[in-house]
């Protein structure tokens, strides 16, 4: 998602794998990852050569950050246990109804947040040019 919000913020311009990672703090060989999925899925363009890199696909803009987390990681779960274990198997949970709260929270913003939206995040004080 972070990725999606830097090229968003300016989409008419290719960025190289290495400076989204180095501007992400993230290893370049998890995010050539992350970016086959999202060109695979045409969220992204992938442009060869020396001066390639990647760029928001056509409709990109218009992707929400749901349809961004499902490319990578499939399906977001629903209720998922916090502990790993069901211990309770969802009956009388610890927590209470508060998991399927926040669950219902994150997959809503998810489901309704725009790449688009994004771009008005201030990513050019850490990019070059």
């Amino acid at each position: 998602m972070h990725t999606m919000a830097l090229l968003a913020a300016d989409p008419q311009k290719s960025r190289q794998t290495k400076e989204i990672a180095s501007v992400l703090n993230a290893s370049e060989a998890h995010l050539s990852k992350v970016l086959q999925r999202l060109t695979k899925t045409g969220l992204v363009r992938s442009i060869r050569g020396p001066k390639g890199g990647f760029l928001l696909g056509s409709q990109a803009g218009e992707t929400t950050l749901l349809e961004v987390y499902e490319s990578i990681d499939g399906p977001l779960a629903q209720n998922a246990c916090l502990l790993g274990t069901t211990v309770c198997r969802g009956e009388n949970c610890v927590l209470g109804g508060l998991l399927a709260v926040v669950n219902k929270q994150v997959h809503d913003h998810l489901a309704n947040t725009r790449v688009r939206e994004l771009a008005n995040v201030n990513w050019r004080t850490n990019l070059n040019g």
